[in-house]
């Protein structure tokens, strides 16, 4: 499908969490966003950038992002022709890093190629693998172990499939024990975000104890080497998530047997041809993939469904329903989860939901559009 790019316009929002999210690197309150909006023949294409507000999940923030995008990214695409959406990654990869601003560009191409088409983004990336997505949540370090029993206690009774919390050193053997105890029979997983090294490996073993579904980059955000020497010296599975930017990564990442199991997040690995060639690689090697989560407003949450239609995400993903993060969402009708803990799949063009334009005008702090002819 031949596309010519003749605008791209440029959001950022800000938008207030329900309740803080607080991870190994600090609690967040809000989130500032940046949405791409792709025009073509007077349809348009949406795509969120996933990054934080600080360079601290990797390198990128979002007002890294809006530069990237404004003065590479966008210029890259714009008045020339595409064969199609797979033509974006190659326009553009030869800007270093950056995957997550220009996964929110090539995502906005993804949708626009779908509504061209009249058909739902699922089926032009090729997913459709289910009809209903399984939903996880993950929740953030709490001010007390009182607090975090009463989120999951919330959380199974929305009937979400699985319970993922975040841990840090001193927030970890000790939790994740008065969890289990309390819950004995849950889905369990635990997140830390790259808090340890290898030489805490034998506290990390310590958590072999309690039958959990997988532990979450637990080493640096770079490594795979000792991620591979850590799963030798574990029951539990690894699970792989900043480390893995590419299917190159989840390659070399299998190979030295150092997980089993990869998270796929859009944005960290630059979009939906990216994601698609990591979930293949994963396949392969029967190592299951699953769905993480970047506290996205409604365009990343219908852009994530989409991706969890793929064959291989076997494994309840952080995909969840707009309230839990938002009193009001920027789409229309809002993500919501069945009492089964899923997310039905939609069939309407594109992403499968509406823009709430008159909320996103509300919460827009910048507005940019960049045209064939220049700003």
């Amino acid at each position: 499908m031949a596309l010519r790019i003749e605008r791209i316009v440029l959001r950022r929002i800000r938008m207030p969490l329900v309740h803080f999210f607080e991870t190994s690197f600090g609690r967040t309150y809000e989130r500032q966003m940046v949405l791409v909006e792709a025009v073509a023949d007077g349809v348009s294409g949406w795509g969120e950038v996933t990054a934080g507000e600080n360079p601290f999940y990797n390198e990128e923030w979002t007002e890294s992002a809006w530069w990237i995008l404004r003065d590479y990214v966008a210029p890259r695409l714009i008045g020339e022709p595409l064969d199609g959406p797979e033509s974006v990654a190659p326009r553009t990869e030869h800007i270093r890093g950056h995957r997550m601003a220009r996964g929110g560009a090539e995502a906005a191409v993804w949708d626009l190629a779908a509504r061209q088409a009249g058909e739902p983004l699922w089926k032009t990336i090729g997913g459709g693998a289910r009809a209903e997505i399984p939903c996880g949540v993950s929740i953030g370090i709490q001010d007390s172990v009182e607090e975090l029993f009463e989120k999951i206690e919330t959380e199974l009774a929305a009937g979400y499939q699985r319970i993922k919390i975040k841990i840090k050193p001193g927030w970890d053997v000790d939790v994740v024990r008065r969890v289990r105890e309390r819950f004995p029979n849950i889905k369990l997983m635990v997140d830390a975000n790259s808090a340890y090294t290898l030489a805490d490996a034998d506290h990390l073993k310590k958590l072999d104890d309690f039958y959990l579904m997988m532990i979450e980059q637990p080493l640096a955000h770079d490594d795979i080497i000792d991620h591979a020497v850590l799963q030798a010296k574990l029951d539990t599975p690894l699970c792989l998530d900043e480390c893995i930017r590419s299917a190159r990564h989840a390659e070399q990442a299998i190979r030295l047997n150092a997980c089993g199991i990869i998270n796929i997040k859009l944005g960290r690995v630059g979009g939906f041809l990216e994601a698609r060639r990591v979930h293949d690689a994963a396949q392969r090697a029967g190592i299951p993939v699953w769905c993480g989560g970047m506290l996205e407003a409604g365009v990343g949450r219908a852009h994530n469904v989409a991706l969890a239609t793929l064959p291989n995400f076997v494994l309840p993903g952080d995909v969840s329903a707009s309230r839990r993060y938002w009193k009001r969402d920027i789409i229309l009708p809002e993500v919501e989860t069945t009492p089964r803990g899923s997310i039905v799949v939609r069939h309407e063009p594109g992403f499968g939901y509406s823009l709430d334009m008159d909320f996103i005008a509300s919460i827009t702090e910048r507005e940019e559009a960049i045209g064939s002819r220049g700003r």
